[in-house]
């Protein structure tokens, strides 16, 4: 309840900031880190970043769809942790968004394309059993909020909302000997894939099982809109300030099916660089790898198979942080 009526105060307060002149701004600014630190009991850690930036990107397999740009990208990166003699619960949102109109040679519009597109739920909830060792739990959702689209084939989406969306639960081992570091082991991990547009489906897209076809190419028994994998998986996360005003935010997530390849690794790999100007402005360079071997990309030459993703956003633009620190 308290979060929300945080974050209600903080969607009010950004409409006064629009009608008010920078001293009325500032003392606006102060209330709003005054309410946030009130809000939070005293077991809490929480953090809030807010930002609107412009950002250059370039994909290379990009699945999810896009091309080399410059646009405006907004985000919200929020988390809480909670912890209490023996229990440790964290929880993570990131949200992200951007896009602008392209042009082409000829100046023809070509509609909104997506330069950044993200939802990404995270929670942990753990218990300490051995000083900087927690028996831990983890559920994680991601997926997107708009189609995506391979250039220059911007008329049929290769991605949407829920397709692909993803659902894990785990159950494991964290060892988290500093506030800045953790790893985590599950041997018992579920990785849920849902595909919720047929079309995608019937193709076995993001590595559900496809349609069934006879020799004309009709549909004799349609795909499958969800997968389910067991297997195996380790997270390492990191998050510091390097040095003053730089820091930096890495995660990587490793995964194996038991039943299928399990030789055969998913890797989700982030890594974020922040370098803070002042309170209000901020630049970021982020990197992001994802190899999925049940996820086939078409490359320039027409061949599809497995490849390797990779994702560059440089961002520059303002931002603010709320902040509190445990009691």
């Amino acid at each position: 309840m308290k979060i929300i009526i945080l974050l209600l105060t903080i969607l009010t307060s950004s409409l006064v900031f629009s009608q008010t002149d920078p001293e009325k701004l500032r003392d606006e600014i102060k209330k709003l880190d005054a309410l946030h630190d009130s809000l939070m009991p005293k077991y809490w850690t929480v953090t809030s970043l807010f930002g609107l930036s412009g950002s250059q990107t370039a994909f290379v397999n990009w699945a999810a769809g896009g091309r080399n740009n410059v646009a405006v990208l907004g985000f919200v990166d929020f988390s809480a942790i909670y912890q209490k003699r023996r229990i440790k619960w964290t929880n993570d949102v990131k949200l992200a968004l951007g896009g602008m109109y392209y042009t082409d040679s000829t100046g023809k519009k070509q509609g909104l394309q997506k330069t950044d597109d993200r939802i990404d739920l995270a929670t942990s909830i753990g218990y300490e059993f051995k000083k900087h060792w927690f028996l831990t739990t983890i559920a994680g959702f991601r997926t997107q909020f708009l189609d995506g689209f391979s250039f220059p084939n911007d008329s049929m989406p290769i991605s949407r909302f829920m397709a692909p969306g993803y659902a894990n639960f785990s159950l494991g081992i964290e060892y988290a000997p500093v506030d800045y570091f953790n790893v985590y082991l599950s041997p018992v991990a579920a990785k849920m894939t849902f595909v919720n547009d047929q079309r995608l489906a019937n193709a076995g897209a993001f590595g559900v099982q496809a349609a069934e076809l006879d020799t004309s190419g009709n549909v004799l028994k349609r795909g499958l809109r969800f997968r389910n994998e067991i297997g195996a998986y380790f997270r390492l996360r990191f998050q510091k300030e390097l040095f003053k005003n730089i820091e930096m935010k890495t995660r990587l997530e490793l995964f194996s099916n038991y039943a299928d390849n399990p030789q055969n690794i998913d890797v989700n790999f982030e890594n974020i660089f922040t370098f803070k100007v002042n309170k209000w402005f901020q630049a970021s360079l982020q990197w992001n790898l994802i190899y999925d071997d049940d996820i086939d990309i078409r490359d320039s030459k027409g061949k599809t198979g497995p490849r390797t993703q990779f994702k560059s956003v440089l961002g520059i633009g303002i931002s603010y942080t709320l902040t509190n620190t445990k009691k």
